[in-house]
């Protein structure tokens, strides 16, 4: 059977794929500092006209693996929120699933470690707003709707507040030296605060 020719669209589109999957495999292990667009080139089997095809520069490449992982990040999050029972449960489950996803090498290195310094932190906090930040802002919304008047607070104050928390516990656990241990403390920790936070008065 003769092979269906690709497209000049799903050429792009492979090539595409090919500079960052290989970028984010050299940017998690290299950092962005130590890896050069012709490391890319080269372990991605493309030429350098290709590169700068699809991406302006090595910092245009590196924000669109920022926004990849951003976005990867999100749908783990909203796929443990998914399974929820209260707007609570979502906040813990979102939560677990938010360490989880940026305790993977390439996310923490990418996304937390370089992206701030190398994209500036307002385009990442631009970034983390759409993504991550946001899902977080509704789901404590979410949450203080099911407490009396009398116990609400600013969600964007606590959303802040949690967000800054949970992206420096990442980078604790990346450095710990028993690294369950650790994960366990900050599970306990962490659903204790949301619990005092956000548990209803039976």
């Amino acid at each position: 059977m003769q092979e269906k020719k690709q497209t000049k669209a799903e050429k792009h589109a492979a090539t595409r794929a090919a500079l960052l999957a290989t970028a984010r495999r050299l940017f998690a292990a290299r950092g962005y500092a130590e890896t050069g667009t012709e490391d890319v080139v080269r372990e991605a089997g493309v030429t350098r006209g290709a590169l700068y095809y699809h991406f302006a520069d090595k910092r245009a490449l590196f924000e669109a693996l920022v926004e990849s992982i951003a976005a990867e990040v999100l749908a783990a999050i909203e796929a443990a929120a998914a399974q929820a029972t209260s707007p609570l449960d979502a906040l813990i489950r979102g939560s677990a699933a938010f360490l989880d996803a940026c305790l993977q090498p390439d996310a923490r290195q990418i996304f937390l470690v370089d992206a701030p310094s190398v994209i500036g932190w307002q385009r990442w906090r631009e970034i983390d707003g759409r993504y991550g930040r946001g899902s977080l802002r509704q789901g404590v919304e979410a949450a203080l709707a099911e407490l009396p008047k009398d116990r609400q607070i600013s969600a964007e104050a606590l959303t802040f507040l949690l967000t800054g928390a949970m992206n420096e516990a990442v980078l604790w656990l990346a450095e710990a030296e028993n690294e369950m241990a650790a994960r366990d403390a900050a599970d306990t920790a962490l659903n204790r605060i949301l619990t005092l936070l956000f548990e209803p008065v039976r």
